[in-house]
């Protein structure tokens, strides 16, 4: 099965790093925030990727273009211009496909664009900021008992503020943004059934509030309601959070060797 991903949107709330990069190639740890959720997935052995591109798609173009001679050591002959690589491997066994769905594109646009160059058959999608410590066997397993034609992945958002505990007038422990389970929203990492594109009008379409919801209204529409770790990338305190949390060697999405 293929994963897409959405990555082709202008991230204007974290306008200190997008107006160089597109969002899913800001870096968390020295890598780009796309290779870390590449890497969640390939964990469990799903290794072919949509890249559906957008907004400064020739970044990402460029990375991938590059990926082997940047992981690996070089011989450059300044007068020839030849280039060789020594002999290893870049250590990932990926196929990514770099897939341009228009700058102005709406996220249902992009969705459509993917399905149609996938074909008839059922993929896993996700946005290109969010991670998390999913179990992915067991929400395709979820998938294929409730029969919908989407599966969506429900999150606990963390809070804002950290949270205090507190004893008999006393404090006795800081808590930093916890999962506090106010609700449910949706966390991305879908799986979806080819016939879930004939909700999709076209490129302006937007995936969450249009076609998501008339799927939800004909029943088509199943959560897989996931308690743990997940976290987007939507602000610069984000961006500083998950650095933290991975230069600490705390990165609960970090679920590959």
């Amino acid at each position: 099965m293929k994963v897409a991903i959405l990555a082709g949107g202008l991230g204007t709330r974290l306008s200190e790093e997008t107006t160089i990069k597109p969002k899913p190639m800001v870096e968390i740890g020295g890598k780009p925030m796309l290779w870390h959720i590449m890497n969640i997935y390939a964990a469990y052995g799903f290794k072919e990727f949509v890249v559906a591109l957008g907004y400064k798609g020739e970044i990402i173009k460029d990375y991938f273009l590059n990926y082997h001679n940047h992981t690996r050591s070089l011989t450059v002959n300044l007068n020839s211009g030849e280039v060789t690589a020594f002999e290893g491997s870049c250590g990932e066994d990926w196929i990514v496909h770099l897939l341009d769905t228009g700058m102005d594109t709406q996220t249902g646009g992009r969705v459509k664009r993917v399905a149609e160059f996938i074909g008839a058959e059922p993929f896993m999608l996700t946005y290109g900021d969010g991670v998390a410590n999913i179990d992915i066997t067991a929400l395709l397993a979820f998938h294929a008992a409730q029969e919908k034609l989407v599966t969506v992945t429900a999150v606990r958002p963390s809070a804002r503020f950290g949270q205090m505990i507190i004893e008999h007038g006393q404090v006795l422990e800081f808590k930093e943004k916890p999962q506090i389970g106010e609700g449910w929203i949706n966390g991305g990492f879908f799986v979806i059934q080819p016939q879930a594109v004939e909700y999709i009008a076209g490129d302006q379409t937007s995936w969450e509030f249009e076609s998501l919801e008339k799927l939800a209204t004909d029943g088509q529409v199943a959560a897989y309601q996931h308690e743990s770790f997940w976290q987007s990338m939507d602000t610069v305190r984000d961006v500083h959070l998950l650095e933290r949390l991975w230069s600490e060697k705390a990165a609960p999405w970090k679920i590959w060797l």
